[in-house]
């Protein structure tokens, strides 16, 4: 069994800032990548950044200078430090682990941007 456990959001405001964190636990014997996707209401769960084991990395359009993903995979960890935020980054955040055999999600965490 693997878990995942999101952890980070809040209510932030408009120009702020939140790290999200999500560590994988359990029958890991490698991770190949780790990513984090969300879901706004009414809208399909899109991908937001992803990271390979070698610390590729790649982002949705929508937040390519302002978000930051990074991992430690000695504690096989993934965060994403999100800056300059904004309303349309409202949504709940799911962390996703590629075990290279399967692949498994975290229950989310919720990000509110508002003032």
């Amino acid at each position: 069994q693997v878990q995942v456990v999101e952890s980070g959001g809040g209510l932030v405001q408009p120009g702020g800032s939140l790290r999200l964190s999500c560590a994988a636990s359990g029958s890991i014997f490698s991770l190949n990548s780790m990513g984090w996707y969300r879901q706004a209401p009414g809208k399909e769960r899109e991908l937001v950044a992803v990271i390979t084991r070698r610390s590729v990395t790649n982002y949705a359009d929508s937040v390519k200078g302002r978000f930051t993903i990074s991992r430690d995979n000695n504690k096989n960890t993934v965060y994403l430090q999100m800056n300059s935020l904004k309303p349309e980054d409202t949504a709940v955040y799911f962390c996703n682990v590629d075990l290279y055999h399967d692949d498994y999600w975290g229950q989310g965490t919720q990000v509110t941007v508002s003032s």
